[in-house]
């Protein structure tokens, strides 16, 4: 974990780097805690917090290079800092009160987020290996799901036994709340999950993702609920989905900018008069947030890099009608896209 504190200090102008954000603390350290600060400077990384996790975190951080101190009761950030001069914090993640409380005790601050958002963009092999694991548990998942969807269940009830299966397979929790749309509810990207009952012939759309060791997977399938014989232009559009999806795969490369990214999806579903029901980005990273830096969006003119994770999600939405949204996590690998969530993308129907 020293290596990730001496990345981001390095990456700041200041005499200290000052982190009390509980997911960048988590990034930091490797150790999940509601209170705590991590102070590294260019001669050490102290991670301080309170009796509720001392032990544990003694125990976790031995070897990491990281000193790991009770926060000295009844002190003020600003004292615990006395020493240095200029500290560099994230400036959008600190408050008002903070900020000037620091500035009256003589401190010059900068801001740490651009170290910490370039720092996070480019995974290492640790963090690259958790994710898989938690894309692992999302597969899984989802192939134990699918026999057990039977009709007159909620959106809720799918939902729950999802999270349920993520859970036994691994996980601490989900990375972000699970979308289950039935229907004409899949229209809406981020339909809210609720009771909405399952018939026969509907289309499911559920978009979901689990955590293990801190990290996220990122994952949407499609299916149908049994073919009423209603569907033939879902399937149509289903295929120029998947088609997108997989020409992503080919064509994005190590070196190009997100909107290039976004542009190999969005100009392909171009051709069939569907980009106009494409309302969202082709994907965003992902790593201890489920949404970081950077994104493949038609605005996003930043560089990817091998060990960048993200996701590749095109979609069409037409509203009152249908929604088809294929997503997996992937990373950039040896210049090329790999997948790390691999079930089944072809159409499903149960």
């Amino acid at each position: 974990m020293i290596n990730r504190t001496k990345k981001v200090f390095d990456g700041v102008k200041a005499d200290a780097l000052v982190t009390e954000q509980e997911d960048l603390r988590f990034y930091l350290t490797g150790f999940a805690s509601s209170f705590g600060v991590v102070v590294c400077d260019s001669l050490s990384a102290k991670f301080y917090t309170d009796s509720r996790y001392l032990e544990a975190a003694q125990n976790a951080l031995c070897d990491s290079g990281i000193d790991v101190l009770e926060y000295p009761k009844g002190i003020s950030l600003a004292e615990l800092l006395s020493g240095y001069k200029t500290i560099a914090m994230p400036l959008d993640r600190i408050s008002a009160n903070e900020y000037n409380a620091l500035l009256n005790n003589g401190f010059t601050i900068v801001d740490s987020t651009t170290a910490f958002r370039d720092a996070m963009a480019v995974k290492d092999e640790g963090e690259i290996e958790n994710i898989k694991l938690a894309c692992l548990a999302t597969d899984k998942a989802f192939e134990e799901l699918l026999p057990l969807i039977k009709e007159g269940m909620t959106e809720n009830e799918v939902a729950a036994q999802l999270e349920f299966l993520m859970r036994k397979h691994g996980a601490s929790g989900t990375s972000f709340e699970t979308i289950c749309a039935f229907g004409a509810n899949g229209s809406v990207p981020h339909h809210e999950t609720g009771k909405s009952v399952l018939k026969f012939g509907d289309p499911v759309l559920i978009d979901f993702g689990c955590k293990i060791n801190g990290y996220c997977s990122d994952c949407t399938r499609t299916f149908l609920f049994g073919d009423d014989g209603k569907h033939e232009e879902f399937k149509k559009v289903y295929d120029k989905v998947l088609s997108a999806h997989m020409l992503v795969k080919e064509k994005f490369t190590e070196g190009m900018l997100g909107r290039e990214g976004d542009a190999i999806a969005r100009d392909y579903l171009a051709n069939y008069g569907l980009a106009k029901y494409f309302t969202h980005s082709l994907g965003h990273s992902l790593g201890v947030n489920i949404h970081e830096f950077p994104n493949l969006s038609p605005n996003d003119k930043n560089v990817f890099k091998n060990g960048m994770v993200f996701s590749d999600e095109p979609g069409v939405y037409i509203a009152g009608q249908l929604g088809i949204r294929i997503e997996d996590t992937v990373t950039l690998s040896g210049g090329k896209v790999v997948s790390l969530t691999n079930s089944d993308k072809k159409l499903i129907i149960l």
